[in-house]
């Protein structure tokens, strides 16, 4: 069984890495518990953002197995919620237009949706692509 995922790029993994010590990169690759303790302990004291410059393709193959490739892009929709994740971009990049308008008049929601985001874009983004049936294997990742 072949499995020709590519949902992640370990290239955008280092860049957030930069940033790692706040979780950047724990939250792309979908591991929202150790992204929110490196918030809060950056990054372990500095010390688990060092040995994850080393770990950074395992979280990007463990990321590239457990979400479907579609037609929504992860790297695309985590740059948006990155940088424009209070005006709802992200959502209407998702299709997800009437969410999107209520993040835009709202800040994100009080920004309290901006976090729910951090926690579940991964997730959303899996479930439309196996939604419209396009994810790569959806047959036997699920």
């Amino acid at each position: 069984m072949s499995r020709n995922n590519d949902t992640h790029s370990l290239l955008v993994g280092y860049v957030l890495w930069i940033f790692g010590f706040l979780g950047a990169h724990r939250f792309y690759f979908g591991r929202p518990v150790s992204g929110t303790i490196y918030l809060f302990t950056l990054g372990l004291f500095f010390i688990g953002w060092i040995v994850d410059l080393f770990l950074m393709p395992s979280l990007e193959r463990s990321a590239d197995r457990r979400y479907l490739q579609g037609d929504i892009n992860y790297t695309a929709a985590w740059v948006l919620l990155t940088f424009l994740g209070i005006f709802g971009i992200h959502r209407f990049y998702q299709g997800k237009i009437i969410t999107g308008i209520l993040y835009l008049i709202s800040g994100g929601l009080c920004f309290i949706g901006v976090i729910y985001d951090y926690w579940t874009l991964n997730e959303q983004i899996s479930a439309q692509n196996a939604e419209r049936g396009r994810g790569v294997g959806a047959a036997y990742m699920r």
